[in-house]
This record gives structure tokens, C-alpha cells and sequence, in this order.
């Protein structure tokens, strides 16, 4: 994709204390209490989190939260804030037209653990978005996990990622996020399950909108869908149970099979429709 071409927003805050680089394999067990305690926390699936500890280590502390500079060869930050800049557009042109003003939200870069006002995070558990803070938490090493252990690489996967969580971030906008947390309190675990899953399918759905904006103005390229594809199959519930365990348990989804995320996706990039994306108003997902 065209990234260099996008605007890049000046809304990431670089927590990052040095160079790049891959989180320190191995988690001790305050580490796994932590990750235990985001997966309810974020909706987050534990057997993602689960195959992702065994290659992460979580440090006693957050790192430094003083901001690292950004030398010219950063392209990891440049990328993030170009993809992160155009949603910024898209999702600015799209509240406008519905009478609304869209609030951008910050971009957290850290690397291995960090504050969050969800509480402390390792990088574990993946990208999340954090209502609290209304910021969004990415370490890059999490892309290098897309590419080599996932099988998922590309710019476009990797901006499909940061298009999720900011989906998120347009549900906590829109007050979908604070309702579906309601109801959740007030149902089993297996209902709170399913309504996780519509959620998460939800902020596909959005993702592929941005993306169908981003093809409009000649910003994707040829294998470009094919990547973020990839990336939406590669973490579905399924995929990652039958991986780990060579077994699915559909009642346990938190974010939906592979061919759900597949499907709401492709739904948002064809339509560039928000209103395609009431994943609450169908019977069934598919």
C-alpha cells in the first residue's frame, strides 16, 4: 500500500525506551496473572494470549514513559502514524456527514509491558484498544509475530490491525462498547461470549470501511486485500484453538471464527457502509 502518501497524524505517543526489536522470550507468574486479568478485562481470547506468553516477557516495571525520539530510519513509528493519520480522516469524514465530531484517539507505541488506564499490560496480550484512556496500545513486535508466527505478513495486514482497534475506539465513540459491557454483566459467560464476538466482528466490519475509503483514494495496491485476509483468517477463534489444541470450542469465541472476521471485513471494504456493520441486528453472523 501507499502508506508514505497518507497524512501522518502527530496523535502517537512513543513509549518505547531505546531501540527496536522483539520482546525477551519467557513470562514469569506475575506476568501470567497479568495476561489472565487483561483477557477478561479486554474480551480478549486466552488461547491467543496463552500462545503469544510463551514468547513474551513482561518486566516487573513499565518501561520509561519519557518519549523516545524518533530518528529518520524509524519507519516502524512512521508507519503506525501515517495509517493512524488517515483513519483519523476517514473516521473525521464520516462523523461530519452523520452530524457528529470525531474525537482521535492516542497511539500508544511501547515494548514488552506498559500503564494503561485499563491497567498494566504486557505485550502478550496483543494490540488492544483501552476505553478508559480512549488510547489505543501497540508494541511493533506484535507485527513480527503476525508475519512469523501467524503467517500473516504485509503492511496492509499490519494496517488492518491498527484499523481494528481504532474501530473500537469509533464503538466507544458511538456509546456500543459501554452497552455491550452492560448486557455482559447481566448474562452468563456463554451469552457474554457471543456478544464479545459481534463486538469484535463489529470492529472488523469498520476496518474494512476505512480500507474500502483508503482503496477509493488509490492508496492500496495489487495484494493488498489478499493480505489483510490473510491476517483476519490467520486470528480467527477457530484458527487459533485448532492450533493450539487441535480443538474448537465455539461457545469459548471471543472474537469469531476465521471466516466471521473474513466476512465482516469484506463487508465494510465493499459497502463503506457503517450501517452494513449491525453485527447486533442479525440473526445470525455467518
Amino acid at each position: 500500500m501507499r502508506w508514505d502518501e497518507m497524512r501522518q497524524s502527530d496523535n502517537v505517543e512513543d513509549r518505547r525506551s531505546g531501540g527496536g526489536g522483539l520482546p525477551v522470550k519467557g513470562l514469569g507468574i506475575g506476568g501470567i496473572v497479568v495476561v489472565g486479568l487483561l483477557s477478561l478485562l479486554l474480551g480478549k481470547n486466552p488461547l491467543e494470549v496463552l500462545g503469544l506468553v510463551q514468547q513474551v516477557q513482561q518486566h516487573a516495571a513499565a518501561p520509561a514513559q519519557g518519549q523516545a525520539p524518533a530518528g529518520p530510519a524509524d519507519q516502524g513509528k512512521q508507519f503506525v502514524s501515517a495509517i493512524l493519520g488517515d483513519t483519523e480522516d476517514t473516521w473525521g469524514q464520516l462523523f461530519q456527514q452523520s452530524g457528529k465530531q470525531y474525537q482521535r484517539p492516542k497511539l500508544v507505541l511501547f515494548r514488552s509491558a506498559v500503564a494503561s488506564a485499563c491497567g498494566q499490560a504486557s505485550s502478550a496480550v496483543g494490540p488492544f484498544y483501552c476505553p478508559g484512556d480512549s488510547k489505543v496500545y501497540l508494541d511493533l513486535g506484535f507485527f513480527d509475530e503476525l508475519h512469523t508466527r501467524f503467517g500473516a505478513p504485509g503492511d496492509f495486514a499490519q494496517a488492518y490491525v491498527i484499523a481494528h482497534e481504532v474501530g473500537h475506539h469509533v464503538q466507544n465513540l458511538l456509546g456500543i462498547s459501554e452497552q455491550v459491557h452492560r448486557k455482559q454483566q447481566q448474562v452468563g459467560k456463554k451469552t457474554a461470549n457471543a456478544l464479545s464476538v459481534r463486538l469484535e466482528l463489529q470492529a472488523d466490519c469498520f476496518a474494512g470501511v476505512w480500507g474500502h475509503y483508503a482503496e477509493t483514494r488509490h492508496l492500496l495496491e495489487s495484494g493488498d486485500m489478499e493480505e489483510a485476509l490473510t491476517a483476519a483468517n490467520a486470528i480467527g477463534d477457530d484458527t487459533l484453538q485448532r492450533n493450539a489444541s487441535g480443538h474448537v470450542a465455539p461457545d469459548s469465541f471471543t472474537h469469531g471464527s476465521s471466516a466471521q472476521r473474513i466476512k465482516w471485513f469484506k463487508q465494510g471494504f465493499d459497502s463503506g457502509d457503517t450501517r452494513q456493520c449491525n453485527t447486533f441486528g442479525v440473526q445470525s453472523l455467518g
